[in-house]
């Protein structure tokens, strides 16, 4: 028999939480999740996606992403129980969403997540579009620019966590869920 890990531990309180939303509570709508084991650098990482309930995804194509992650060393430290290991597990939010006018919904986006995070946990957004699909000429010229745009939204926590953060863990969620809905509201 072997004890569960840090990541093992945090991954099911997070599931535990967000079925409890899904399935109980009607809040959320989860879409996908996933539990990979990467076999070429020996890291795990778990993802949970999930909608809001009341929202079709037709509707607006507006997701939330739970990422955690737990390298080789974190995993070799805990099971072998390395004096000097501090084993914990990294965490990252993304945020899916189509856009139209990313020179005005991008920092409309940011601006909404960082009134719900910390100042100094800033947003990444990468843009994204299929050539070919809903197209139009730029000011009559061959140059074509897409009319809807994928936005990835990444936030990154700037430190690690493991089993003492446990406690935080629904309020983490309340924070992505305010902060989905905050997305949908700067995009619309």
């Amino acid at each position: 028999m072997f004890d569960p890990t840090i990541f093992e531990n945090l991954k099911i309180a997070f599931e535990n939480q967000l079925y409890d939303l899904d399935n109980l509570d009607g809040v959320i709508s989860i879409i996908d999740r996933k539990d990979t084991l990467d076999l070429a650098v020996m890291s795990r990482t778990w993802t949970l996606t999930f909608v809001l309930a009341q929202v079709e995804l037709k509707q607006v194509p507006l997701s939330a992403e739970i990422v955690l992650s737990s390298s080789v060393q974190d995993l070799a430290g805990e099971i072998l129980e390395y004096d000097k290991a501090h084993p914990a597990c990294s965490l990252m939010l993304r945020f899916h969403c189509l856009i139209d006018n990313p020179l005005e919904q991008c920092p409309k986006i940011e601006r909404a997540i960082t009134e719900i995070w910390e100042r100094n946990m800033l947003p990444r957004q990468s843009l994204s579009a299929m050539f070919d699909t809903e197209l139009h000429p730029v000011h009559g010229s061959p140059i074509w620019l897409p009319i809807i745009y994928r936005n990835t939204i990444e936030l990154p926590f700037n430190r690690r966590i493991n089993e003492d953060q446990m406690d935080d863990i629904e309020q983490l969620i309340q924070y992505t869920i305010n902060t989905l809905e905050a997305v949908g509201d700067a995009v619309l």
